[in-house]
């Protein structure tokens, strides 16, 4: 059996650390999932999908993501159900074993946000990291 999935999108509000009861650190999160084709009027769709993530990676998640952020996902479909008063309740999601941040902070940030920043432009490590990315680029 198989039981594989791997999206890519964009998460839809700012995500929330919540703890269990054994203090276990949770996020769950809705990804856009933008679809194939586009509808009768020439727009595109999109398919919301609940995901949840567990432990080092939903403190990273609520630590580095933001509303419209691009994620990668990797994971399994899980399903549950629970019971309220109005019934039984199906949930189908996507239990995340990997999340990859497709974009960096910049990318995601006004220019206007960027400037301000005066702490950035002075840091002699960030610096240096983007003299190593651009060496990094090269083909040789």
């Amino acid at each position: 059996m198989m039981n594989r999935v791997i999206l890519v999108g964009r998460i839809t509000k700012d995500p929330e650390l919540k703890m269990t009861q054994s203090n276990i650190p949770v996020c769950s999160f809705t990804l856009a999932v933008n679809r194939q084709f586009t509808d009768q009027s020439g727009e595109r769709q999109a398919d919301f999908i609940q995901c949840v993530v567990w432990r080092k990676q939903a403190e990273n998640l609520e630590r580095f993501v933001k509303k419209g952020a691009l994620l990668g996902v990797e994971g399994r479909i899980q399903t549950r159900q629970y019971e309220t008063d109005n019934g039984t309740r199906y949930v189908t999601e996507v239990l995340c074993d990997s999340i990859q941040f497709l974009e960096s902070r910049s990318d995601s940030e006004p220019k206007q946000v960027q400037e301000d920043n005066p702490s950035v432009d002075n840091d002699e490590f960030y610096e240096t990291s983007k003299q190593l990315a651009a060496e990094e680029d090269l083909p040789f």
